[in-house]
């Protein structure tokens, strides 16, 4: 079988009363792993993550504690996902080889960081690369990758398609420090560059990801 590996935003996790977009993701992931695809569903530590690292931030934690208090938020936030589905394995994988094994007993698997020093983006690329995806989905807080940050600059433009090169020298200097990973960091793109791994940027909706793995998708595809 296929195997597709969808990276959820952690703005998917605010758990703000409206359970709802969790549930039809959910369904979705079980749809398509019903039309001949294995899904690993890496789940992002989001708002909660961030709060944490800075409040630890603020008591004089290390980068490297910061980062893998993220991780253990993103790993609770797949926690819950097992429960919204009962075609997914149970056990929350740790390390790279746990995800393959889960993967060969189950359609679904849901997981959080593996490492530290890695975003959950970087994660779900190595995934992808370990797997040999067909594509890695990166499901975002916005539509796609844009030619400056939309939340900030309402005249900014979805970009359709854009080579790893060219993302690359967008966020070559990013900080990377724990918590502040934003739609690729550099890790992430050079594992997709090195694999050539088929991937597409696109909001975090239940529509778009079913639209994405049938080809249709409106993101921003990232090509090699």
């Amino acid at each position: 079988m296929k195997t597709v590996v969808i990276k959820l935003s952690g703005s998917l996790f605010s758990f703000d009363k409206d359970y709802s977009q969790v549930k039809k993701i959910t369904k979705t992931l079980d749809e398509i792993s019903r039309n001949g695809y294995k899904v690993v569903a890496v789940a992002g530590g989001g708002k909660t993550a961030r709060n944490m690292q800075n409040a630890a931030r603020n008591f004089h934690a290390d980068e490297a504690f910061l980062d893998q208090l993220g991780i253990d938020v993103s790993r609770i936030h797949a926690k819950i996902l097992t429960t919204c589905t009962t075609n997914s394995c149970q056990d929350i994988p740790k390390t790279l080889d746990e995800v393959v094994r889960c993967l060969s007993s189950s359609k679904i698997v849901f997981t959080g960081g593996l490492s530290p020093g890695q975003s959950t983006n970087a994660t779900a690329a190595l995934i992808a690369e370990r797997t040999k995806a067909k594509l890695f989905v990166n499901a975002t807080d916005v539509d796609g990758v844009f030619t400056s940050d939309p939340r900030k600059n309402k005249n900014a433009k979805l970009i359709k398609s854009i080579t790893t090169k060219n993302l690359l020298s967008k966020v070559i200097d990013d900080k990377m420090s724990a918590g502040t990973y934003d739609l690729m960091d550099l890790l992430s793109l050079k594992i997709i560059e090195r694999s050539k791994i088929p991937t597409i940027v696109i909001k975090c909706d239940s529509g778009r990801i079913k639209s994405a793995i049938s080809g249709r998708s409106k993101g921003t595809k990232i090509t090699s």
